[in-house]
């Protein structure tokens, strides 16, 4: 079993345990060659059997006590060394906030207060505040599902939108915690009627929170695109990493998330996220999921999540390891004013969490013949496959993992319709 070295100068502490925390952890170790410590129920999967994670085992990471004791014990074992206490899942990163009280000084937390993380990842209040700034963004309608008969009474509330829609929650954390019959991170509805069948099952489950009702931007995955940007203490923004989305997650669990992204620049995305985040303060890291409308030419904010994303290593791919900023600020307590800002970034790199025959079946004609050149020069960065992670054990599960996807996309993401030139049909 791997355990962090007694003469290790810091210790990231990760809650969760899947390609994201391996990724995160993979980050730390490229750039200080540390071992994390991945905090979760079983410490299986993507974290098992590595060479650069600890896995340290709690009973439930949703009793707030159980979590306390286990940081709190783990912080005795490291006597004085720095401890920094991340997540890349919005439900943990929440946890994280609620229980600084109780965790700080012993653990370094470089988050946002929680009153600016809900107001800021609250897609009703993210969707008013674009609009106040003028910042593109899709139509939104804001629907109370304790208030469900509204929603079929009032044909006002869904005038102004035309289906088919997205309908998503507006609360990512408080979601979690309710399940029913065909759940995912991300819905769609095709007609008035759908959209009565799902929020009637989204009532039943005893959610209370807001669902967003929004128009459904024309494209596939590849109008997707992503930014993450970091924020100083002072609230300036220090960085920023731009990608073009190809393809997310179809899988229900992850259903949205990137799954494959190159790495490039938008300089008018980019100030109009810093005009945001120093609007409000922020502080940290914040993940935005955009899309290009093809019918206006611009690039539309979707929501802001108050963490590095769960693809956060599409960043490091670029060239510029994210967790840098974290270590100079909050471990080390550099002035970071004193280094000019880096907000574009020049290493074109395809990231992508699925194998690349499989991404191909997907893509349009010259998304295709981008991705073949760039594997053709070896610019192709996969999270999981760390060379200096060598564990046999480890990569038959990566392997295995593969080729699970392969099969399950076969299964419920069959590759889309498209014309002679590879667009959507």
């Amino acid at each position: 079993m791997t355990r962090v070295p007694d003469t290790q100068r810091f210790v990231p502490v990760l809650l969760g345990a899947d390609a994201s925390t391996y990724s995160l952890a993979r980050s730390f170790h490229e750039e200080y060659d540390v071992v994390s410590v991945a905090v979760s129920r079983l410490g299986a999967g993507p974290v098992a059997n590595s060479r650069i994670i600890e896995t340290s085992q709690v009973s439930d990471l949703d009793d707030a006590d159980a979590l306390v004791a286990h940081l709190l014990e783990l912080g005795e074992r490291f006597g004085e060394t720095p401890l920094i206490l991340l997540s890349s899942t919005d439900f943990l990163v929440r946890r994280i906030v609620e229980l600084r009280h109780k965790l700080e000084p012993r653990f370094t937390i470089p988050y946002p207060d929680l009153a600016l993380i809900e107001r800021m990842t609250d897609k009703a209040q993210f969707s008013e505040l674009c609009g106040e700034l003028a910042i593109p963004h899709p139509q939104t309608v804001v629907y109370e599902v304790a208030r469900h008969p509204q929603l079929r009474d009032d044909a006002e509330l869904l005038a102004g939108l035309k289906f088919p829609i997205i309908a998503k929650t507006g609360n990512s954390a408080l979601y979690h915690q309710y399940d029913f019959p065909g759940k995912q991170k991300v819905h769609t509805a095709a007609s008035r009627e759908e959209l009565m069948d799902l929020m009637q099952r989204v009532h039943d489950s005893g959610y209370p929170g807001t669902f967003i009702l929004q128009d459904m931007i024309p494209g596939l995955d590849e109008g997707m695109r992503i930014l993450t940007c970091y924020s100083d203490k002072s609230g300036a923004v220090r960085f920023a990493s731009y990608g073009h989305v190809l393809m997310e997650e179809h899988l229900p669990a992850t259903l949205g998330v990137p799954a494959a992204i190159v790495t490039g620049e938008n300089h008018e995305v980019v100030q109009e996220a810093k005009r945001l985040l120093e609007h409000v303060g922020w502080r940290g890291y914040a993940n935005f999921d955009l899309k290009y409308d093809p019918r206006d030419g611009r690039t539309k904010f979707f929501e802001l999540n108050p963490r590095l994303g769960r693809s956060n290593f599409y960043v490091t791919a670029s060239g510029h390891n994210p967790v840098r900023y974290y270590v100079e600020e909050y471990v080390e307590g550099s002035d970071l004013s004193d280094e000019p800002a880096l907000l574009e970034s020049s290493k074109e790199e395809l990231y992508t969490s699925l194998p690349v025959p499989l991404l191909l079946r997907y893509l349009p004609n010259d998304l295709r013949r981008k991705v073949i050149g760039m594997a053709a020069r070896g610019r192709v960065t996969n999270p999981m496959m760390y060379v200096r992670d060598p564990n046999p054990r480890r990569w038959a599960y990566v392997l295995a993992y593969g080729v699970n996807q392969v099969r399950k996309y076969a299964r419920v993401y069959p590759p889309p319709k498209r014309d002679r030139d590879g667009q959507a049909a």
